[in-house]
């Protein structure tokens, strides 16, 4: 049955290559579990269904992807799209109409997906700005870990300053960074949830883990957060916030999906992945599915190269780290011990990983450059991912086509350059005293 449904053979692996890909998988990217609650926690969401609505979000679009596209990539809430959801949506109009935009940009992804129109417009959009976004939102995410761990705090003389890194929360926070890099350097499997893990166990001691009991009992309810998207509420933050979740929840994947299967030998002759249109599917139905159930945007790891390098082929990969995430949902009280110190030091390592592309970015050719910096600069310093992006659709064709470089621009980005200036005019003509 195996064989006939995801073909092994055909793809040269077996039934324990794909299981074992799927246990490496989970365990590099289980620490979501724990981390996408604390954060989005911080909007007022309860922790314990939040936790829930995660991990179910995760396992059910992990099996769903591997039955539809038969690739052996896991989804779950997307580091950058939860701290976006969390610090600028429902910071300003609340967590129903984050939760609604969530909803609504899977929508636009599903039928865009399935239409195809998604190809033309990943050709459309400047590749500079692609990578750049992928770098800002590091900057983002690192932040955020910073903060919470206590390291930076604001400052009325210098916007930001050093915390009290003798107090316990911030030195605990420094004691899992340490101990995460040092795994993350030595190459070991999870080491992000083990240094979650770690570091917890080290803060009884000091005082910062709090035990509540048994590490093991029944998942809260997802009564609280289920089916509370604020449709309206969503809307009225307009067109550039619900586009900002797409763009990145659409490149994010794109870029995931490209990239590691260019790695596992997994594109056609013509460069291409067979059944891209499938896997994308799969990850709009999974945004839906997260806005429905009370979690953020879901979206393709890119922690799915682990099981990739471990061989997996196939959507088995995909099915096995889908039940090892419905499973673990028996550890859910575990995860309430977990203090946002011990989680700290993942949204760091995030940030250093999502330094990556920044190398491919062209800086001797200042047409991208400028478009490139600008939009990193602006997220972490405007506090918004949103902002940075549409700061980047504005200058790039101006600077375009003020050096005569206007055949590099496709219509649809001076579409987007204007929706940007509209997103931004309010806080452009209060800064020119309009």
């Amino acid at each position: 049955m195996l064989e006939k449904l995801f073909k092994l053979k055909e793809n040269r692996t077996d039934v324990r290559t794909e299981v074992l890909a799927g246990v490496t998988t989970f365990m590099t990217m289980a620490y979501i579990m724990f981390v996408n609650p604390d954060i989005l926690s911080a909007t007022g969401m309860p922790f314990g269904p939040v936790m829930t609505a995660t991990v179910i979000a995760a396992g059910v679009t992990t099996i769903l992807a591997g039955l539809l596209s038969n690739y052996p990539y896991a989804l779950a809430s997307g580091m950058g799209l939860n701290a976006f959801f969390a610090f600028t949506v429902a910071a300003k109009a609340g967590w129903q109409a984050a939760l609604g935009v969530v909803f609504l940009e899977g929508i636009i992804f599903l039928i865009l997906s399935v239409t195809g129109a998604i190809n033309t417009i990943d050709r459309a959009i400047p590749t500079t700005l692609k990578r750049a976004v992928g770098v800002g939102i590091g900057l983002f995410i690192a932040l955020i870990g910073f903060n919470n761990a206590g390291l930076i705090q604001a400052s009325p003389a210098t916007l930001i300053t050093r915390g009290n890194l003798t107090d316990k929360g911030p030195a605990l926070a420094i004691i899992g960074l340490l101990i995460t890099g040092i795994l993350m350097a030595l190459k070991v499997r999870g080491a992000m949830l083990i240094g979650i893990l770690i570091t917890t166990v080290i803060g009884i001691p000091m005082g910062v883990t709090k035990i509540t009991g048994s590490i093991i009992g029944k998942p809260e309810s997802l009564a609280p957060i289920f089916m509370k998207m604020d449709l309206k509420g969503a809307l009225s933050l307009g067109f550039m916030t619900i586009f900002s979740f797409w763009f990145v929840d659409v490149f994010d994947t794109v870029g995931t999906l490209m990239g590691t299967a260019s790695r596992a030998k997994m594109l056609d002759e013509n460069g291409q992945l067979p059944r891209i249109k499938e896997a994308m599917t799969a990850d709009a139905i999974g945004t839906c599915l997260g806005a429905v159930l009370g979690t953020s945007t879901v979206t393709t790891y890119v922690e799915s190269s682990a099981g990739i390098a471990e061989g997996g082929r196939t959507g088995l990969t995909a099915v096995v780290v889908g039940i090892l995430f419905l499973v673990s949902l028996i550890f859910a009280p575990l995860a309430g011990m977990v203090p946002s110190q011990a989680t700290a030091p993942a949204l760091i390592i995030v940030g250093v990983l999502m330094m990556l592309p920044v190398k491919e970015i062209d800086w001797e050719d200042f047409s991208d450059a400028l478009p490139a910096f600008i939009t990193i600069i602006m997220m972490p310093f405007a506090y918004s991912i949103s902002d940075g992006i549409a700061a980047g659709f504005v200058v790039y064709p101006i600077v375009k086509l003020a050096t005569g470089k206007a055949k590099e621009i496709h219509w649809l980005v001076y579409v987007l350059g204007v929706l940007s200036v509209i997103h931004l005019a309010p806080s452009m003509f209060s800064f020119l005293g309009l």
